[in-house]
């Protein structure tokens, strides 16, 4: 990396999700729509990262001299319930605490189309963030839940996140991936209660 002022925070931002084409469409993948979006406006291509299973971009957002805060971009390149490994290597690598982590990812308890974002929690069944949680050894990071809402009927929840969006979801697919982008950058320069204020609605 280039080298930095003294005390320029950095944000790490990682997009939960499975490696693969055979998953990319899938509702447990909104992590990774979400962490392409925002290295589209950063204008930088994903990498590997030298120090293990992810992928990365590294920049700052806002217009052309007026950047705004460091962020490095993560995909973890393993599956769901090993996400903690890479995401502590990248944290030790970039030094950055708990407190500047951002993860993205699907929410089964939150209807479709809708977002909430917060700090801290349980991993309400989620194998990222349990697997966040043991390696990072807290819980204490932001979460941006992406709505997906519960299966219909009696489908079993492993098919549903799984499983590609509707046909009517996919259509709307694009505007929550970029009001999940906006969440991210507004929660990065703005704090959490002023994101909470505009995208927990």
């Amino acid at each position: 990396m280039t080298a930095e002022p003294t005390g320029t925070p950095v944000w790490l931002v990682v997009g939960l999700g499975n490696p693969g084409p055979s998953y990319a469409g899938h509702r447990h993948n909104i992590g990774y729509l979400v962490t392409d979006e925002l290295a589209s406006r950063m204008g930088s291509p994903f990498r590997a990262h030298k120090s293990g299973r992810a992928e990365v971009v590294e920049g700052r957002l806002g217009a052309p001299g007026t950047p705004g805060p460091r962020l490095v971009l993560a995909r973890p390149r393993c599956y769901m319930n090993e996400t903690g490994g890479p995401v502590k290597a990248l944290a030790t690598f970039y030094k950055v605490p708990p407190e500047r982590i951002v993860a993205i990812h699907d929410e089964l308890d939150i209807a479709f189309g809708t977002l909430r974002v917060k700090l801290g929690g349980g991993d309400n069944g989620h194998n990222g963030l349990r697997s966040m949680r043991s390696s990072l050894g807290t819980g204490d990071f932001y979460r941006v839940r992406a709505g997906i809402g519960r299966p219909p009927g009696r489908q079993d929840v492993a098919d549903f996140v799984l499983s590609n969006y509707s046909t009517v979801e996919k259509r709307e697919l694009p505007f929550q991936v970029d009001h999940a982008a906006d969440a991210v950058e507004t929660l990065v320069t703005e704090g959490l209660e002023r994101t909470q204020q505009r995208f927990n609605s």
